[in-house]
């Protein structure tokens, strides 16, 4: 097997182990009484790659090879995924918050960590074996997307009908699927262990035996912070946090939206409400799209612009959810899923690209680093910790289904009118004005 190929298998599972449970979690928590801690679940997350990134990368520059790290986090991710699984088996309808909650956050702390060291392994070998990362990388990295999309769709459609394992690619009520149960947990820690196992069959990844010593502030990257002295990228780091507030919020809450139009008669044996999982799927395949489509635009309209259609593309993701339903209206749920790929990867890489042109080589991975910390640490947990503030006032607080319902589309809204008011204002304070030349030193 050659290089890409093993690389293309690891991306493929490093995002199967996530894809398994990120956007159905909040299904099952809601199915056992805990749809008022949705937000806590996502929230941790952020919360933890805030510190773990930077804590293992320092292991894997110093002391363990980068892709025997990326596979002990694994193992260790997925014994305590497995535990939250086979908790939630034990307790059933009577899960306690604590127990299940710890048990989760152990699994993340060591999984977030490896969606860094599953790239810096990549990067390594390439670079090894004498490729250009900016040519070879990208594709590798769209398996990973394409891992995650598979994982979803088959806890969506594998479960249990009479006590019997299958698939249902129908509407059938009898149907007990994955995406709803603590299975999915299952899924996802045997897809960690056998990343675990394939991490054997990479090649090595040589640690930095240099005796320089590097100080905390050095290791964690805190160095980049002096960028905020620019008034042009504080504006710029500022308003990442600020997008970064949206990026979890659909991850947590659409899958359970779109199944409460499961209790509605209306809309019982509609597919969309009983395949939540699937029609989410559709917003990874955007993705994988759009990814091919940033070089064109970042060279045609330049970054601000193209941060600004993600930014307005948020817009749309959360309005067409607050509008749109799984029967006459699911027109606009499949709107929805389609922006996401503008309004996820346009922002995320042309704001990576932004940082690496903007910054020196002495600082530019700590830069990176303060960019990730900005949207997917701080962003993501503020967000997330006021989406929960926000659906538990106005959904989880209704005991009526029609009041539930209502709830969802004024909570939409609200996060719909967020994302624009933080597009209006980015277009007004961030000042960049684009030249093709500025497009060549992105690609350089």
């Amino acid at each position: 097997m050659n290089i890409k190929s093993k690389l293309t298998i690891m991306s493929f599972l490093e995002f199967a182990v996530w894809g398994a449970y990120l956007t159905s979690m909040g299904n099952y928590l809601g199915s056992i009484g805990l749809g008022p801690e949705i937000g806590l679940f996502y929230a941790v997350q952020g919360i933890v790659s805030i510190f773990m990134p930077a804590i293992m990368g320092i292991v894997a520059d110093r002391w363990i090879p980068v892709q025997r790290l990326l596979g002990i986090n694994h193992l260790l991710a997925a014994i305590f995924m497995f535990a939250t699984g086979y908790y939630g088996f034990t307790a059933g309808a009577d899960v306690n918050f604590t127990t299940i909650f710890s048990l989760y956050t152990a699994s993340v702390a060591f999984f977030m960590p490896t969606i860094a060291l599953s790239n810096s392994a990549a990067y390594t070998i390439l670079k090894h074996n004498h490729m250009d990362t900016i040519k070879t990388f990208p594709p590798i990295r769209t398996f990973g997307t394409i891992g995650f999309i598979c994982a979803m769709l088959f806890v969506n459609f594998f479960g249990f009908k009479d006590g019997v394992l299958g698939f249902n690619f129908s509407n059938d009520l009898a149907f007990a699927s994955f995406q709803t149960s603590y299975h999915q947990f299952y899924i996802s820690a045997i897809f960690g262990v056998i990343l675990f196992l394939y991490s054997f069959v990479l090649p090595n990844c040589p640690i930095n035996k240099s005796d320089k010593k590097l100080s905390l502030s050095d290791a964690l990257g805190l160095k980049a912070f002096s960028l905020f002295k620019q008034k042009k990228m504080a504006i710029f780091f500022i308003f990442s946090m600020l997008l970064g507030v949206s990026l979890q919020i659909t991850n947590g809450y659409a899958n359970p939206f779109i199944s409460t139009f499961k209790d509605m008669d209306v809309y019982a044996n509609s597919w969309g409400a009983n395949n939540a999982n699937a029609l989410i799927s559709l917003s990874q395949v955007s993705e994988t799209l759009c990814i091919l489509l940033i070089p064109y635009f970042l060279k045609r309209f330049g970054i601000k612009v193209v941060m600004l259609m993600s930014m307005f593309a948020w817009v749309l993701r959360f309005g067409f959810f607050g509008l749109g339903d799984p029967g006459s209206g699911v027109w606009m749920f499949i709107i929805s899923m389609i922006v996401y790929g503008i309004a996820f990867d346009f922002f995320n890489v042309s704001g990576s690209l932004y940082v690496d042109n903007e910054t020196g080589e002495d600082i530019r991975s700590s830069a990176q680093g303060v960019f990730m910390m900005m949207t997917n640490g701080f962003g993501a947990t503020i967000g997330m910790l006021i989406a929960r503030e926000v659906v538990n006032h106005y959904v989880y607080s209704q005991t009526d289904l029609a009041l539930q319902l209502e709830g969802w589309r004024h909570s939409w809204l609200i996060f719909a009118a967020y994302a624009l008011v933080v597009t209006i204002l980015f277009a007004i304070l961030f000042k960049y004005k684009h030249k093709p030349e500025n497009v060549e030193n992105l690609k350089r």
